[in-house]
């Protein structure tokens, strides 16, 4: 069972509720969309899923559908009522009434890595939450979140190209980035003035104990990032200078969106061994 359009409709008219705004509330009312989303997922019984924004539980019912074992955070006291009332009596469901930019992730889902994050994440907060999600809850062994399409676009981007940003390196550095498919806008209540799109991200830690400076990379990939326009001698001075460009094989000339995650390793290492 999953909800329908006009389900949806009936249940916050009901309540006395519509979508907020400011929490960036578009619900998915289409069944074939949500199972979709469940498929993407790759999930089954013995699984556990972590949902971010229940909702209504339109999404939620599809994971729960899989065998999964699904606990789904929704920060909106209206809405938890009603997701209560949707999914609570389910097997394997458990609800957290929270806001995901302030959970204590390791109390939630405990040390054991092997969770599946799964989401249709409001725009305002997509960027910060998946990055800091890959960067410090290793518990996420791999996401499927649903995003607005440049999002998207700059989670998985490559370099060389303009959606090669910082967030980009961030993700890049502890996981692989792909976009799965795209969400019409005809399946949201409301209709918003985006086409969103899937991506999966799957944690490789290939980089963690790689004796690198992590705060300094990431300083001298902000810096760059910040001036991308410049060549690197020019947007990095005073941060890695010449020589650290030198010894990390990276030509002066060359500008930030260039760099691929490993460039900004190596300029990490150069730039922390000087003298």
């Amino acid at each position: 069972m999953t909800l329908s359009r006009s389900d949806a409709s009936r249940m916050l008219e009901g309540a006395g509720l519509r979508a907020k705004r400011a929490l960036g509330q578009n619900f998915v009312v289409d069944a074939n969309t949500v199972r979709r989303i469940a498929h993407l997922a790759r999930v089954g019984p013995g699984d556990r899923v972590v949902e971010i924004g229940a909702g209504l539980g339109s999404l939620t019912l599809a994971l729960a559908e899989t065998g999964a074992s699904v606990t789904a955070v929704e920060i909106d006291s209206g809405l938890v009522p009603l997701l209560r009332m949707n999914v609570g009596g389910l097997p394997g469901v458990d609800i957290v009434h929270a806001d995901a930019t302030e959970l204590e992730w390791s109390v939630l889902l405990g040390n054991e890595p092997g969770w599946v994050l799964v989401a249709n994440l409001p725009y305002n907060v997509a960027t910060p939450l998946v990055a800091d999600i890959v960067a410090g809850v290793p518990a996420v062994s791999r996401m499927l979140v649903m995003v607005q399409r440049e999002v998207a676009e700059r989670f998985a981007a490559r370099p060389s190209t303009p959606e090669w940003g910082a967030v980009s390196v961030r993700i890049g550095y502890r996981a692989d980035a792909r976009i799965v498919g795209h969400v019409p806008a005809t399946v949201f209540l409301p209709r918003p003035n985006v086409e969103s799109s899937l991506v999966e991200i799957v944690r490789h830690d290939r980089n963690v104990d790689s004796g690198v400076d992590e705060k300094l990379m990431f300083s001298l990939v902000r810096a760059g990032f910040a001036k991308r326009r410049k060549m690197l001698r020019g947007a990095l001075a005073g941060t890695a200078g010449a020589a650290a460009l030198e010894v990390a094989g990276i030509a002066g000339t060359a500008r930030a969106e260039e760099l691929a995650v490993e460039d900004w390793i190596s300029l990490a290492r150069a730039a922390g061994a000087r003298p």
